[in-house]
C-alpha cells in the first residue's frame, strides 16, 4: 500500500536549548556526501493506545545532494502538516509553570535543574515535499521500493548500504512494517523544514533512534512529552540515557487545546496531563535501540 501525500514536510525550528538528529534514516543519492542534522525537536502525545508525533529538524550536507529520508513506525500513520506554534506555546507554558511544578519524576532522577530557555530560532525554510507512506514486509521490498522510487525521478544507481538494509530488517522483524519516505535536496546551508505531524496506533510511547545509526557525529535531542501520567517502564533505551530537564508540570485540557487541537482530542478522556522535556545525547552510532516507554 502506498499513499503519496503532497504537503509541507518534516523538520524545523531550533527550540529550547539544543537538539539533534535521531528520527529518520537519511540516504544520500551521492554516497560520498555526509549529512548533518545538528538540531531536532519533537513533541509526543500518547494516551496508551495512540500517539501523535510532531517532528522537526535542521539539516545540511557536505555538498549539494538529493536525500531519501526514512521514518519507521509501528502502524500505518496519518500524516499532516504540523504547526511551529505548538513548540513555541509548549515552551512558554512550561516556563510559566516551572517554578510551581510538583516534584515528580518519569523514571529519571534530577535535581536543581534550570527551566528551559524558551528560545525558538529559524534557519531558511524548505517548502513542499513529496511524502510516501509504504507497507513493507521484508528488506528486499524496501530496496526494491527505493530503486523504483528513485528511478521514477531519474536516478538509477545503487544507494542502499548493507548497514541500512540490516536496520530495515531489524525493524520489520520487530513488527515495524510501516515506513514514511521523503526525498529532499540539501546543500551546505543549514535549512529548517516545517514540521510534520504523524498519528499512529502504538501500545508504547515510541520514538525512532536506531534508524540513524548510519550517521556520523554526536547529537542532542530534546523531546516534549505529554501523557496522562508519568512513565516508569523503559524496556528498550536504558533510562540513564534520558535526562529529565525539569520537574514535570500538570496542564489542563483547556491549556492543551491551546497547544494543539489534535493532541487535545487524543487525550480528551483526561482532565489533566503531565508535560515535560526529555533530553537524549550521544554519538549517532551508539543508538542501537529506539525509545520505548509506558
Amino acid at each position: 500500500m502506498k499513499n503519496n501525500i503532497h504537503i509541507i514536510i518534516l523538520s524545523c525550528v531550533c527550540l529550547f536549548v539544543s537538539f539533534g538528529l535521531c528520527d529518520r534514516g537519511m540516504i544520500p543519492v551521492n554516497p560520498n556526501v555526509k549529512i548533518f542534522e545538528p538540531n531536532q525537536r519533537a513533541m509526543i502525545a500518547w494516551n496508551g493506545d495512540e500517539e501523535i508525533l510532531l517532528l522537526s529538524t535542521d539539516v545540511s550536507a557536505s555538498e549539494s545532494t538529493m536525500v531519501l529520508e526514512v521514518l519507521p513506525l509501528p502502524s500505518e500513520p496519518q500524516v499532516k502538516k504540523g504547526d511551529l506554534e505548538t513548540f513555541r506555546k509548549a515552551t512558554d507554558l512550561i516556563n510559566s509553570k516551572i517554578s510551581i511544578a510538583p516534584l515528580a519524576r518519569a523514571g529519571e532522577r534530577t535535581k536543581g535543574i534550570p527551566p528551559p530557555s524558551g528560545e525558538v530560532t529559524f534557519h531558511k525554510k524548505i517548502g513542499a515535499h513529496d511524502i510516501s507512506v509504504t507497507h513493507l514486509l521484508n528488506a528486499n521490498g524496501f530496496v526494491d521500493w527505493v530503486k523504483e522510487y528513485l528511478k521514477s525521478i531519474g536516478i538509477e544507481h545503487e544507494v542502499i548500504s548493507n548497514e541500512m538494509k540490516e536496520l530495515i530488517d531489524e525493524y520489520i522483524n520487530g513488527n515495524f512494517e510501516w515506513f514514511v519516505f521523503d526525498v529532499i535536496t540539501l546543500t551546505e546551508e543549514t535549512v529548517t523544514n516545517e514540521p510534520i505531524q504523524y498519528t499512529f496506533k502504538t501500545k508504547s510511547l515510541f520514538y525512532p533512534l536506531k534508524i540513524t545509526k548510519t550517521g556520523e557525529g554526536n547529537t542532542s535531542i530534546e523531546l516534549i512529552i505529554l501523557t496522562p501520567r508519568l512513565l516508569a517502564d523503559f524496556p528498550s533505551l536504558p533510562i540513564h540515557r534520558i535526562a529529565l530537564e525539569h520537574d514535570p508540570i500538570t496542564i489542563t485540557d483547556e491549556e492543551l487545546r491551546y497547544l494543539n487541537e489534535d493532541m487535545s482530542g487524543l487525550l480528551n478522556d483526561y482532565k489533566k496531563m503531565r508535560l515535560r522535556i526529555w533530553k537524549i545525547e550521544g554519538e549517532l552510532k551508539s543508538f542501537d535501540r529506539d525509545l520505548i516507554a509506558r
